[in-house]
């Protein structure tokens, strides 16, 4: 059985959206890929229509099972973080007309599932993600590529219990994903 997640990096102005299948065994395939972009001479109503349309497309095309979104970074400016969240709105709410379920996934979980570090650069993940979805180019820009590495996020994390996996289920783990099983569980632990 495949799981097909569709993974939203939200904003205003570029919001990357990418769609990946992940088998029983984690290998993970590239379905699609782009970015909808947005004109800050466009009304804020308007540029939040033309990011619903484009996810309303996205959705009944793809079919994903579920839609990983990024959860809105509270460190940013005032005015990023509203755009974000306004995005992220409008993508929940065409899951949710479909009965998709939606994950939220933090940039720095995100970080972690892919390359094995909370704190890796945009550069470092958009390598990583070429190298798992075995691609012959990095996804650009950067939102594209970010929007893959939340959906492959949540397909190892959903696809298995990555924090109570035992020895053996760990030794076919990427390194990445072993560092965070392990970083996972820590977490669990410190609670």
């Amino acid at each position: 059985m495949t799981l097909r997640v569709l993974g939203v990096d939200p904003g205003l102005t570029r919001c990357g959206i990418g769609v990946v299948d992940i088998e029983r065994n984690r290998r993970a395939t590239m379905v699609a890929v782009g970015v909808v972009g947005t004109s800050a001479e466009l009304t804020l109503d308007r540029r939040l229509l033309v990011i619903a349309q484009a996810i309303d497309e996205w959705l009944d095309l793809h079919e994903p099972d579920v839609v990983a979104v990024e959860r809105v970074f509270s460190q940013m400016n005032v005015s990023t973080v509203m755009g974000v969240a306004q995005a992220s709105g409008v993508v929940i709410a065409a899951a949710a007309r479909r009965d998709i379920p939606v994950a939220l996934h933090t940039p720095s979980e995100v970080k972690a599932a892919v390359t094995g570090s909370g704190s890796a650069n945009k550069e470092a993940v958009t390598k990583l993600v070429t190298k798992i979805l075995r691609l012959d180019a990095p996804p650009k820009p950067a939102d594209a590529a970010d929007a893959l590495a939340l959906a492959l996020t949540h397909a190892w994390r959903a696809g298995g219990t990555m924090g109570t996996a035992s020895a053996k289920g760990r030794s076919s783990l990427t390194p990445a994903q072993r560092a965070w099983a392990e970083a996972e569980a820590k977490a669990r632990r410190g609670r």
